[in-house]
């Protein structure tokens, strides 16, 4: 008997095809069902803090290598270095600030086509002061129970700001990055208790101090708290462990997180160029599915799993800090004053809430802030924060990773937002000044700012033109 002949590629192209369509699978889809990953080497890059967790979890409990792929994951030096080489393709994707990839897509800073189809957590950053500033602004701080009442807004800290002013002395404050959530919940807080943080007018004026009372500049995550005690700046906006880091030295004072400026409020993303996305869609899929699977481990059982993630995540290859400064926020629980330690069940959050899904509407809200302080110095109508949010945020791409988890039986349908999600929230009114977002109506959700811009303002001659 003859060895039956293997049939010629163009007939097996064609059986496959037929078998695809009978299946009820579209061909011409790139993302199919169970299909292998068109790379399976890959490096990415991540800065030392927590919120990195949702990495170094897929890469330590295998999530990664169940999904084919091999991963090498780096420290970069800084915000800069990481997206520049996520963008020349140095990297194959990254752990970034959730305004990067839109201010990239704007061209602000580096210019180019970085797109995220996951959200890696909720929440994670606080705003810190010196000891001195806080012992100056405590007079201001109404007591509750003998300890003060928190949220602190930022009207305790104008009478000290207002004070360097007279004297002629600069307030400097530190933040990671112009595009961070930290810049923008730093000046938030800022704006709401009177306090002008400034304004940019790009391309001539990039460092956003046009007009300002308090002086916002860059200084990476991992040097905020010996910038501080060298007395460099007086009080900084970062994430964890780097505020705890600054109680457990004694050096400073977290004064509020970011739960208390905007409720649940997205704070990095996974970010790969748009380019490879389109070049790698299954493996992009790949990486999407073993991140959601690490999210859920991270905040399953009522975080059950925090204490193994904590001793992870203090591996000097990943964010180096002490188990306790890490357990400090990560356990439920926040340290402000030294000693005085409160609950904080969602400081972070990973997976709850839709922790991970890219919605437009957090988008469009980074869209928001790069506007109201100059990034973006021109009137937009609102048509194009919708439009520039779906450039760069990629729903699909999550949609068909959960579709998968649910078909393996590792995850449940109800985990996720339904396929007919519009990506847009409903109006929030979570916010320190109780100023409510609509991500339908940007513009008049700026008009609403005592502080900032608004309607066809523009930065011009270091003044708001209107």
């Amino acid at each position: 008997m003859k060895p039956a002949q293997k049939p010629a590629p163009k007939k097996l192209f064609a059986a496959v095809a037929t078998a695809i369509a009978l299946a009820g699978m579209s061909f011409s889809n790139p993302l199919q069902a169970g299909a292998k990953p068109e790379k399976e080497d890959l490096k990415f890059g991540f800065i030392k803090l927590t919120d990195m967790a949702p990495l170094a979890v897929a890469a330590e409990k295998g999530f990664f290598e169940e999904e084919g792929l091999f991963v090498q994951l780096e420290a970069q030096a800084n915000w800069k270095v990481l997206l520049d080489r996520v963008i020349n393709g140095e990297l194959d994707g990254a752990h970034m600030l959730a305004g990067q990839p839109l201010g990239a897509a704007i061209g602000f800073g580096t210019k180019g086509d970085v797109i995220t189809a996951f959200s890696m957590d909720l929440n994670g950053n606080a705003i810190t002061v010196s000891n001195d500033i806080w012992k100056q602004m405590k007079p201001n701080i109404p007591l509750d129970g003998g300890k003060p009442a928190h949220p602190i807004k930022a009207d305790a800290l104008k009478p000290v700001v207002e004070k360097y002013k007279a004297e002629g002395k600069p307030f400097n404050l530190g933040m990671v990055f112009p595009v961070s959530t930290h810049n923008y919940e730093l000046r938030y807080w800022l704006a709401a208790g009177g306090i002008k943080p400034g304004y940019y007018a790009p391309p001539q004026e990039t460092t956003g101090q046009i007009a300002a009372d308090a002086l916002l500049s860059v200084t990476p995550p991992p040097q905020m708290p010996a910038t501080l005690e060298a007395g460099t700046i007086y009080g900084y906006c970062v994430g964890e462990p780097w505020n705890q880091q600054a109680v457990a030295k004694g050096i400073g004072v977290p004064v509020i997180t970011d739960y208390e400026i905007w409720k649940n409020n997205p704070e990095k993303v996974f970010g790969v160029s748009k380019d490879w996305s389109d070049k790698y869609p299954n493996t992009h899929k790949a990486v999407v599915k073993a991140l959601i699977r690490a999210a859920m481990w991270l905040d399953a059982e009522n975080n059950k799993n925090r204490k193994e993630a904590i001793e992870m995540l203090s591996q000097k290859q990943y964010v180096g800090a002490d188990v306790e400064v890490l357990a400090a926020s990560m356990n439920g629980t926040f340290e402000y004053e030294k000693g005085d330690k409160r609950p904080a069940a969602d400081f972070n959050i990973f997976f709850r809430n839709n922790a991970t899904y890219p919605y437009y509407s957090d988008a469009i809200w980074y869209l928001t802030q790069m506007r109201r302080w100059g990034q973006i110095n021109e009137y937009k109508p609102d048509g194009w924060y919708l439009e520039t949010a779906k450039k760069v945020y990629r729903p699909d791409i999550y949609q068909a990773a959960a579709k998968e988890l649910v078909a393996e039986g590792k995850a449940k349908a109800n985990d996720f937002p339904s396929d007919n999600d519009t990506g847009i929230k409903p109006p929030q009114a979570d916010f320190i000044d109780g100023i409510v977002y609509d991500a339908n109506k940007p513009n008049d959700y700026l008009a609403k700012f005592p502080i900032g811009l608004k309607g066809k303002q523009t930065v011009s001659g270091g003044k708001v033109v209107d």
